[in-house]
C-alpha cells in the first residue's frame, strides 16, 4: 500500500518545498523504497508552457513530452526517477478534465461542484502520480492562504483522512523570520500559518522551518506549544551553501526516521555516502571558471534553472567551480561585444520571440572568430548555424522564419515551410504560421569520430526537445565544403540536431535540451565537455 506525504508552504512562496520533496524522497529512495513525486500547481493554464519564463521561471520538459513546472527538475535530479505526465497536476488540468465529464454526462444530470467533483478529481490524479509507490511525496504549489490552493488542501485533507493517521503524512514548511533590530527570530509568522492549515482542517504532523540559522531547543518547545505539533518533530531548514547539502541537514536530524516510525515501516539503514562524497567533492573545486549565458530572460535566474545546475554539475565533474555570467542578449552590441573575451566558455540558451537575437548572433561569431569554448543549445544551435550562414557562407540575408517571414534565406524554418507532405523540398509558404512543438525524448544518430562522439561516445542518443523551428534541408548543400559540420541528425525524420565547427577548440550546438537529463553526481556527457574546454582555455 502507497503511503502519502504531503508537503505545503506557509508566510511566504519560494521556500523550496520542492526542494525539500526532493530531498526527502532521496533519502527514501537510499533506503531501498520505490519513491515517486508529484507537484500539484494551483493557476489556471493547463501547464507552463505558455507563461513567460520570467515570471513562472523555466518549463521543464519530460521524457514524454509534458511541459511542465521546475520543481519536477528537481525531483528528477535528487532522486535520479524520471518524472512523466502525471507529475505535474494545475487547477487548468483539473477543471479542463471535470468540464469534460459533464459535457459527455458522466456526472449523470448533477449539479457539478468543488466538492466532491473537484476534489474527486484531484484525489484520482494524485493516486495516479503516485504509480503504486511505496511512498508517494505530494507538493502542493503556493502558499497557505492563497484562495486559488483551497480546492487542493481540501483534497488532501479528505484523501488524508480516508487514508488514516498511519497512511498519510503532512509537512508544513514555514518561515522564522530574523529580525536584525532586535536579533531574534520571530515565531509568530509560522503560529499563524499553521493556525490558517488548521482552520482548513489540515493538522501538520511536521513542521520543517526555515530559517537562518538552525533552531535551539527553546525556539523548538515555543513553536511546538503554539502549533499543536510535537516538539520532536519541529525540524530546522537553514540557510546552505548549496541546494545538495539538504539531504545530509535532514537526514542529520533524523527527519526521515521521524517518518519511517510514523508510517511503522522497515526499509534498509540509510545510506547518505553519495551526498557526502558530492558535498566532499565541492569543497575541494578551487578553481573558478566564467561562463557568459547569453540569454534574454536574465531577469529571473530561475528561467534557466536545469542549465545553471548542468552548468555546476559539470563544475563538480571537472573539479572547479563554475561562475555564471548572466548577460541580457538585449544589450549586446558591437560596441561592447569584446567584454566576452574576459569569458572562459560563452552560452547561448533556448528562447523563443525575436528579442536579442543579433546579440545571441554576435556571440556566437566572437567565440567562433575567437576561439572560445561555445554551446548553443536549442535556439543556441540554430543562431550558430544564421551566423555561419551569413559571415561566412556570405548568405548575407541568412536568418529565421521566426524571426523574418520574408528572409531570402531561411536557413531556419518550420518543417512544413519547406517540405510537402510526400517529402519533396519545397520553398516556404510564407502565409504557412502552422507547425507542431516537438517535445520530449527523440532518438538522435551520431556521426563517428565527431566532437559529439567524443563527448557521448556512443552514436545513438536520446534526449529532450522543446521547440518547433529546424535547420532548412534545402540550404545543407551550401555548409558541405565548410568548416561547420552537421554531426548528429534525428533517427526517425532526419533533421538536423548537433552541428560543430572543424579547427576550434570546442563549438558545439544541439538542437535538444541536455541540461534536463544532467544529474549532480554524473553530470552530462556534453557539459561535462564544454566546461572541461572552458576550464583548459581559462587562465
Amino acid at each position: 500500500m502507497t503511503r502519502y506525504v504531503f508537503i505545503t508552504g506557509g508566510v511566504v512562496s519560494s521556500l523550496g518545498k520542492g526542494i525539500a520533496s526532493a530531498s526527502l524522497a532521496s533519502l527514501f529512495k537510499l533506503r531501498g523504497f520505490n519513491v515517486s513525486l508529484q507537484k500539484l500547481d494551483p493557476y489556471i493554464n493547463l501547464d507552463p508552457g505558455t507563461m513567460s519564463p520570467i515570471q513562472h521561471g523555466e518549463v521543464f520538459v519530460t521524457r514524454d513530452g509534458a511541459e511542465t513546472d521546475l520543481d519536477l527538475g528537481h525531483y528528477e535530479r535528487f532522486v535520479g526517477i524520471e518524472m512523466s505526465q502525471d507529475s505535474n497536476v494545475t487547477a487548468g488540468r483539473v477543471y479542463s478534465n471535470v468540464i469534460n465529464k459533464e459535457r459527455k454526462g458522466d456526472y449523470l444530470g448533477s449539479t457539478v461542484q468543488v466538492v466532491p467533483h473537484i476534489t474527486d478529481e484531484i484525489k484520482r490524479l494524485i493516486i495516479v502520480g503516485a504509480k503504486k509507490s511505496d511512498i508517494a511525496f505530494v507538493e502542493v504549489g503556493g502558499t497557505v492562504g492563497d484562495i486559488e490552493s483551497l480546492p487542493f488542501l481540501e483534497s488532501i485533507r479528505q484523501f488524508g483522512l480516508e487514508l488514516g493517521a498511519k497512511n498519510s503524512l503532512f509537512i508544513h514548511l514555514t518561515l522564522l523570520p530574523y529580525i536584525d533590530v532586535t536579533k531574534e527570530i520571530k515565531t509568530k509568522p509560522t503560529q499563524h500559518s499553521v493556525k490558517e492549515l488548521r482552520s482548513i482542517g489540515i493538522q501538520p504532523d511536521i513542521l520543517l522551518c526555515r530559517a537562518k540559522d538552525s533552531l535551539n531547543d527553546n525556539l523548538k518547545k515555543k513553536i511546538a506549544l503554539f502549533t499543536n505539533v510535537s516538539k520532536d518533530a519541529v525540524f530546522s531548514a537553514e540557510d546552505a551553501d548549496s541546494i545538495y547539502d539538504i539531504p545530509i541537514m535532514l537526514k542529520g536530524q533524523k527527519m526521515d526516521d521521524f517518518i519511517v516510525s510514523h508510517f511503522s515501516i522497515r526499509g534498509k539503514k540509510s545510506n547518505i555516502k553519495p551526498w557526502i562524497d558530492y558535498k566532499n567533492k565541492v569543497n575541494k573545486c578551487n578553481k573558478k571558471i566564467k561562463i557568459a549565458m547569453i540569454g534574454k530572460y536574465v531577469d529571473l535566474e530561475d528561467s534557466y534553472k536545469s542549465l545553471n545546475e548542468a552548468l555546476y554539475h559539470a563544475g563538480i565533474i571537472n573539479m572547479a567551480q563554475v561562475d555564471i555570467k548572466y548577460l541580457d542578449s538585449d544589450k549586446i552590441n558591437k560596441n561592447n561585444i569584446n567584454e566576452l573575451s574576459k569569458m572562459d566558455g560563452i552560452l547561448v540558451p533556448g528562447g523563443f520571440g525575436n528579442r536579442g537575437i543579433e546579440g545571441k548572433v554576435l556571440a556566437a561569431e566572437f567565440a567562433r572568430r575567437n576561439k572560445i569554448p561555445y554551446f548553443g543549445i536549442c535556439l543556441g544551435m540554430q543562431i550558430s548555424v544564421i551566423e555561419f550562414a551569413r559571415n561566412v557562407i556570405k548568405l548575407k540575408k541568412a536568418n529565421s522564419t521566426e524571426f523574418d517571414m520574408r528572409t531570402s534565406n531561411p536557413v531556419i524554418a518550420l518543417v512544413e515551410e519547406w517540405k510537402d507532405s510526400s517529402g519533396k523540398k519545397i520553398i516556404a509558404d510564407k502565409d504557412n504560421y502552422g507547425g507542431t512543438m516537438r517535445l520530449g525524448s527523440q532518438q538522435c544518430s551520431i556521426i563517428k569520430n565527431s566532437l559529439a562522439h567524443r563527448m557521448y561516445k556512443k552514436i545513438r542518443i536520446d534526449e529532450r526537445h522543446r521547440h518547433r523551428y529546424e535547420v532548412n534541408s534545402n540550404f545543407l548543400e551550401y555548409f558541405e565544403s565548410s568548416d561547420l559540420i552537421f554531426s548528429g541528425k534525428s533517427t526517425k525524420e532526419g533533421l538536423m540536431e548537433i552541428i560543430e565547427l572543424k579547427n576550434h577548440p570546442w563549438y558545439l550546438g544541439c538542437q535538444f535540451h541536455p541540461e534536463f537529463t544532467s544529474s549532480p553526481l554524473t553530470g552530462h556527457p556534453l557539459f561535462n565537455g564544454f566546461i572541461a574546454a572552458s576550464k583548459q582555455g581559462s587562465a
